[in-house]
C-alpha cells in the first residue's frame, strides 16, 4: 500500500524579487511587499491583490503523511529552518517515499510555487520530475500530468476541472462536519509573519493539512476504494493521533470535529 502525502504550504511576498524588480532598493520589507501588494491591485484593476506564484516565498510546508502502521502530522523543518531547507525536506519525502501525493488546489497554486522555489534553490527532486524516461511506471502515473494520480488536486478533481465549480476547502470541510480554518485565513499570513508568529502560521497550515487529509478519506470512499468501515477506523486514527499529541492546537482541531460531529 503506496505511502499517501497530503501537503499545504503557506506563503509570503518574496521582497528580495519585489525589491529588485521593482526598484525599490533603499525600502524596508514591509513597504516593498505593500508595494507589490498595490502594483497587483492595479494589475487586476482592483479586483485582487494576491501575487503571481514566482512572487511567493514559502514560510512553512505542512503534512500529513499516513501508512498502513503510522499517521503523523506535522511541519517540516523547525522554526529555524530557512526556506531552502523546508523545500528540500519536501522533495527529499517524495524522494524516499514516492507517496501519492494529495493537495487542495496543489496543482494550480502550491507546486508551481513549489518549482519556482526548487529552481531558485537549485533543489534536485528526480523522483518527482520523473515523465518515464528512467522508470516506465511513470509514463502513465506520475506527479505532473493533470489527469494522473500520484497527485491528486482535490478541488480540481471535486470541480470536475471546471473552474466555475471551485470549492474553497474550509467550506467542504464545515459542510462534511469537519472543523474548517482554525486560528486565522490565508490572508492574514504575512501579518502574522510580520509580527514574528510564525509558529500560529505552521500550526494553522497543520490544521489545513488535516481537514484536507479528512476531506480526502471522504473522497476515496465515494470513489469505492475504501469502505464505511475503513473510513471509521481511520477517522479514529487521526482522533488517537490528535489526542496523544498533546499540542494545544490539535486538540483544539479534535475538540471542534467532535463538537461538530
Amino acid at each position: 500500500m503506496p505511502v499517501t502525502m497530503v501537503y499545504d504550504l503557506e506563503t509570503v511576498p518574496d521582497v528580495a524579487l519585489g525589491r529588485q524588480l521593482l526598484g525599490l532598493l533603499d525600502k524596508t520589507d514591509v513597504e516593498v511587499a505593500s508595494a507589490m501588494f498595490e502594483r497587483r491591485l492595479a494589475q487586476t484593476q482592483g479586483t485582487s491583490s494576491f501575487l503571481p506564484h514566482h512572487y511567493h516565498r514559502i514560510v512553512a510546508i505542512s503534512v500529513v503523511v499516513a501508512t498502513p502502521e503510522w499517521i503523523k502530522v506535522w511541519s517540516l523543518g523547525d522554526l529555524d529552518s530557512d526556506e531552502g531547507e523546508i523545500v528540500a525536506r519536501f522533495f527529499e519525502g517524495v524522494q524516499r517515499y514516492t507517496p501519492n501525493l494529495v493537495s487542495w488546489n496543489g496543482a494550480g497554486f502550491d507546486l508551481p510555487v513549489l518549482h519556482y522555489r526548487s529552481l531558485l534553490h537549485g533543489i534536485a527532486a528526480p523522483r518527482y520530475w520523473e515523465i518515464g524516461e528512467q522508470d516506465n511506471g511513470f509514463r502513465w502515473n506520475n506527479y505532473l500530468s493533470r489527469y494522473h494520480q500520484r497527485h491528486l488536486d482535490l478541488m480540481d478533481v471535486l470541480a470536475g476541472y471546471q473552474s466555475r465549480a471551485v470549492a474553497p476547502l474550509d467550506e467542504i470541510a464545515l459542510m462534511l462536519k469537519l472543523p474548517g480554518k482554525m486560528g486565522m485565513h490565508g490572508s492574514e499570513v504575512y501579518e502574522k509573519y510580520v509580527a514574528g508568529e510564525l509558529e500560529s502560521i505552521r500550526d494553522y497550515c497543520e490544521t489545513d493539512v488535516l481537514n484536507t487529509y479528512l476531506v480526502y478519506l471522504q473522497f476515496q470512499l465515494i470513489r469505492g476504494l475504501i469502505d464505511i468501515t475503513t473510513l471509521n477506523t481511520e477517522k479514529e486514527r487521526v482522533k488517537t493521533f490528535l489526542s496523544h499529541s498533546g499540542k494545544t492546537h490539535f486538540l483544539k482541531f479534535l475538540e471542534a470535529w467532535e463538537n461538530h460531529g
